[in-house]
């Protein structure tokens, strides 16, 4: 299933992509794609539904009819760092022992075609394409090898960052990772049965029509049974939940000479068989 919110900002309402590219509507049978909606038995009832029966929602979504992020009242928005080599390489660091964690504060998530703001006193806001993995089923000191059922679905996810804030003003990353809009997250759950192999998943990034970043799920250093369970050992994991597991090369920092965002650019990025977004950069506000 590809399940979806749409509709305006604050009052989305479920929903899922048929085979026609349209949007069904789920609300009589989840109050949304949130918590208790992504679990195990929660899913498996959705997908014994025939679209095909559900109320047809007018508009084309990405279109005419707006999507919000795909998943609804993220309780943790889970980061991994450097978790590509190349990346690594490109922003001089060392390749990690262990997954680097910081956060992105969920008052950054948005819908995938919804505009990213530069904040006040950036210089360095920055793109980064990644994978992001749903939790569907609670759990702490998750075993590697149960990881995976613990995994509602997967999304695209642009953790948008702010490289000056990030690095240079005094403390964890996050600082640089959590401005308002730096979350587009979506355009829909993918569940996982549609995904053959989440390890081989060409993904990109275009700025102004320009290929910034091509990579491939393939070369992400810690997959994602590893961090799911890994997350787990610090944290308990909740339904809704969002880890976002790192960006391969071609970041705007890692440009000669770097690259940033200041206002106008259109943002485009992708992983196959999980969508796309669109975004419109505005310029940050004096």
């Amino acid at each position: 299933m590809k399940l979806l919110r749409y509709g305006k900002p604050g009052a989305e309402k479920p929903g899922l992509l048929d085979a026609s590219g349209r949007v069904r509507d789920l609300s009589g049978f989840v109050p949304d794609i949130a918590g208790e909606a992504l679990s195990p038995d929660s899913l498996s009832k959705l997908a014994k539904l025939d679209p095909e029966s559900l109320p047809r929602v007018e508009g084309i979504p990405q279109q005419d009819l707006r999507l919000g992020a795909c998943v609804g009242n993220i309780g943790k928005y889970v980061c991994i760092g450097l978790n590509y080599a190349d990346h690594a390489e490109e922003a001089g660091m060392p390749i990690p022992e262990e997954p680097i964690i910081f956060n992105k504060w969920t008052s950054a998530v948005v819908g995938p075609n919804d505009d990213i703001q530069v904040p006040r006193g950036s210089v360095k806001t920055d793109w980064e394409i990644e994978l992001g993995v749903v939790i569907g089923a609670p759990g702490a000191y998750i075993d590697e090898a149960d990881a995976m059922n613990h995994v509602a679905g997967f999304c695209v996810i642009n953790d948008v960052s702010e490289r000056d804030f990030q690095l240079n003003r005094a403390g964890t990353w996050d600082k640089g990772k959590g401005c308002d809009t730096f979350g587009p997250t979506g355009p829909w759950l993918v569940t996982q049965d549609e995904i053959n192999d989440i390890n081989n998943l060409d993904m990109w990034l275009d700025v102004d029509g320009e290929r910034m970043q091509s990579g491939s799920t393939a070369t992400l250093i810690f997959k994602v049974p590893h961090l799911v369970s890994y997350c787990s050992q610090f944290m308990s994991l909740q339904p809704g939940d969002v880890i976002s597991t790192g960006t391969p090369p071609g970041v705007g920092m890692g440009q000669k000479p770097p690259r940033y965002l200041h206002g106008g650019e259109i943002v485009t990025l992708g992983i196959a068989g999980l969508g796309e977004q669109k975004s419109l950069v505005r310029p940050a506000i004096i």
